[in-house]
């Protein structure tokens, strides 16, 4: 359940990040490239291209990066043994 949680919570900040990313590589893209900017043209194509992918990407990755920390955190978990009380 534990890997399961932080999965989803990888997804949704994975998202988020993705989106602010991908809308920063869509800016820049206008900029370098000089899209036109008719009738709203760069603004589309930096939110309904752009801010998806990253979106899209950014999830999947942040995703499957807390999958695999949250696996092997079980791996690595070790039981502690309770403390020994000393004779004096």
């Amino acid at each position: 359940m534990k890997i399961a949680l932080l999965a989803l919570l990888g997804l949704a900040l994975g998202a988020l990040g993705g989106s602010a990313l991908g809308i920063g590589a869509g800016l820049a893209w206008v900029e370098i490239f000089k899209t036109a900017s008719f009738e709203g043209y760069s603004g589309m194509l930096v939110f309904l291209t752009f801010m998806p992918l990253g979106a899209a990407v950014g999830g999947i990755a942040g995703a499957l990066l807390f999958g695999m920390i949250a696996i092997r955190d079980v791996e690595i978990a070790i039981e502690r043994e309770p403390a020994r009380r000393s004779d004096r």
